[in-house]
């Protein structure tokens, strides 16, 4: 048995990385250039050192009994640590977000850079197309991305996947990285609701950062989707401002700003579900049916994995 699973976050990969152990063969498809989803560190060179900015999520709990095991691999490993300022049970990628995200993806067959647009199915099995290019012949196909993208992919072969994406909306969400000359002592390591901001971390205090004094600050949906059109500049100007109402004064101008805007950051959820058509091999996962949250996306796509190698051992 060949699987294809289209979308690299932690949901495709924990799928990928389930059934890998059942011994059956995934190859992974992302139209990104590297691996994560909203898991997410951009890179850039500041002052000639190369630093980084969780941009996406800026930490995740572990709560469920599984994903707690994986989380404790990680930290043994000294690829996730605990991070209180943001919460009790919240934990960080180390020496990035992406890092255990990386070593999900060891060892299986992943390509970047490969957006799938079309499934098609003929006698046993499926076809994944990138535009006019095959991309090859799987025995099943798992979708992995976020509901909107999900369910033009699978409206053609079963509706009521299709129709459960289609039910779910993801909310918007404006991320604005800046970097300082010095520390701004006015504000703790992690702001969460205050204006229009769902949270700002310091990020150079999570464990195991390069040093400085960087901040990646979150818009909320609403304010996010208020303001979907406006311009990068703008939007880090508009985020810089709302930090600084929370300092409770006008804060230095960084040496480095800019905005990312998350079209699909928070999906509005579903119950729990798991979504597999053992008939003609069809599923879905992702954070979109359990809540959104990254510990979610990975048990949606570890659950799914399960359901797949217990059909194919039958």
């Amino acid at each position: 048995m060949h699987v294809a699973i289209v979308g690299a976050g932690i949901s495709g990969l924990a799928c990928a990385h389930r059934l890998r152990d059942a011994g059956i063969a995934v190859s992974v498809f992302d139209k990104a250039r590297g691996v994560g989803g909203r898991l997410a560190t951009r890179r850039s060179k500041l002052r000639g050192r190369a630093v980084g900015f969780d941009h996406g999520a800026t930490h995740f709990t572990a709560r469920s009994d599984g994903f707690r095991r994986l989380v404790g691999q990680w930290e043994a490993a000294g690829l996730a640590a605990r991070w209180p300022a943001a919460g009790a049970d919240s934990w960080v990628g180390t020496p990035t977000m992406t890092a255990p995200i990386k070593a999900l993806a060891s060892g299986i067959d992943v390509s970047l850079s490969t957006p799938v647009t079309a499934l098609t199915r003929s006698g046993e099995g499926w076809t994944l197309h990138s535009e006019a290019v095959r991309l090859g012949d799987f025995d099943a196909a798992v979708v992995a991305i976020p509901s909107e993208q999900a369910a033009p992919l699978l409206s053609l072969h079963d509706f009521e996947m299709a129709r459960a994406a289609m039910s779910v909306r993801s909310y918007p969400s404006w991320s604005a990285m800046f970097a300082f000359r010095e520390r701004i002592a006015d504000l703790p390591d992690f702001v969460r609701g205050a204006g229009p901001i769902v949270t700002a971390a310091r990020d150079s205090a999570k464990p195991g950062r390069t040093p400085g004094e960087r901040w990646v600050v979150q818009a909320d949906w609403t304010w996010s989707e208020a303001n979907l059109g406006r311009d990068s500049a703008d939007v880090s100007e508009a985020l810089l401002a709302a930090l600084a109402d929370v300092a409770g004064r006008p804060l230095p101008r960084p040496f480095h700003a800019a905005a990312h805007r998350w079209l699909f950051a928070q999906p509005s959820g579903r119950d729990l579900t798991t979504l597999w058509n053992d008939a003609i091999g069809l599923g879905a996962c992702g954070d979109w049916l359990y809540h959104g949250f990254a510990e979610y996306a990975w048990l949606s796509g570890h659950v799914l994995g399960a359901a797949i190698a217990a059909g194919a051992n039958r």
